[in-house]
């Protein structure tokens, strides 16, 4: 039974045997179970199983509490898994990839000013800076990414049911997706960095030719960084922009000492340009040389392309309508492996008979050096 569960997509087993099963499967395979019930009998299944859901019907709603989803009735399960399912998994995914991208975007900068400064133990930023960076500059994304994120609308996701497996092939948050991130934060913090330092090392904000101190190049790291991670889109809030005008080293330092200065509004767009060029660079070669499902489908909805003439819409038409070896095909296909089986066993069966009836086998196990 164990060779077969490895090749097994789905199980229909006998009441008494709903937990051995779900304890098997996530012990053998390692992978990810979901199990479905409506009935008592079906608690200690759902509870086994990794994602639980239970369907409110007339056996009571013992198997609902116990669930971690409930639904009304079994068909809305291809939506909970096809639609919902994708959606989440892309939005958790991205959310987290976010997070390690922004936050190492903004804590290098730090570092590179202690590298810079001989590491005298000075702070480039305020701490009121380094509160409001996560909760006030960079927050936003982080909501609109784990709430609103749609890669395609829910109709497309019912068409080309294909997209769901890239959850269960974990493509978006791989390993190389992971450390592709991290080394998306350290160029756009070596940018941001270097590029601030560059510019502003020798431009005076005053009219006496005083040059940048450190509370007002502190100001300017921290909005060049947040301008990269929120792509460029926090600095349009005015109370955003009001933020680092509270200074405990200084006063109205965006007001009064570097916003009046145009090199200042400048130098913010092409250092957020340039921190987030390799990015972008790399999604443009990615959908033109290896695109990925989802790349494909939006190129073909928003497009407006003919989609009968492009060969890779086709084979995203072809894999949606690939069986999915659940229900009728799971039969036919066992019934198609146990007619081989058979066959491959009778002919060892007569290959063994036809070997021992030669005269030269029962000569030689008739002989005294045989036995």
């Amino acid at each position: 039974m164990l060779p077969s569960i490895s090749k097994t997509e789905s199980f229909v087993a006998h009441r008494h045997w709903h937990i051995q099963i779900t304890r098997l499967v996530k012990k053998h395979t390692g992978k990810t179970t979901l199990a479905i019930g409506d009935g008592a009998n079906d608690v200690g299944m759902i509870q086994e199983a990794d994602i639980g859901v239970g369907i409110s019907g007339m056996e009571g709603m013992q198997a609902v509490m116990a669930s971690d989803f409930s639904l009304p009735q079994f068909r809305f399960l291809e939506r909970l898994l096809i639609v919902h399912g994708h959606w989440c998994y892309k939005r958790i995914s991205k959310m987290v990839l976010y997070s390690v991208y922004k936050n190492i975007a903004f804590g290098l900068t730090l570092f590179y000013y202690e590298i810079l400064t001989n590491f005298s133990g000075d702070s480039l930023y305020d701490d009121w800076y380094m509160v409001v960076f996560n909760v006030f500059l960079t927050s936003m994304p982080v909501i609109s990414l784990g709430v609103f994120e749609q890669d395609v609308s829910s109709d497309v996701c019912l068409q080309f049911p294909s997209l769901y497996r890239q959850g269960q092939r974990n493509i978006i948050f791989s390993w190389s997706r992971v450390v592709g991130w991290i080394l998306n934060g350290i160029v756009a913090a070596s940018v941001i960095f270097l590029a601030n330092v560059y510019i502003f090392s020798a431009a005076a904000f005053r009219q006496e030719g005083h040059v940048a101190d450190i509370t007002q190049f502190g100001a300017i790291i921290i909005f060049s960084s947040g301008a990269a991670s929120c792509y460029g889109t926090f600095s349009h809030s005015p109370t955003v922009r009001s933020l680092p005008d509270y200074s405990q080293r200084g006063f109205n330092i965006l007001t009064e000492s570097i916003g009046a200065a145009p090199l200042y509004w400048v130098a913010t767009f092409l250092v957020t340009i340039a921190a987030l060029l390799p990015y972008f660079t790399h999604i443009a070669v990615q959908s033109l040389l290896s695109p990925m499902d989802d790349h494909i489908i939006r190129e073909m909805k928003h497009g407006k392309k003919d989609v009968t003439e492009n060969q890779m819409w086709l084979r995203e038409q072809r894999n949606s309508q690939r069986s999915t070896q659940v229900g009728f095909s799971a039969r036919v296909d066992a019934r198609i492996r146990s007619f081989k089986e058979g066959l491959s066993l009778k002919r060892i069966s007569i290959y063994n008979k036809s070997a021992t009836n030669t005269p030269f086998y029962k000569s030689w196990t008739s002989s005294p050096l045989f036995s």
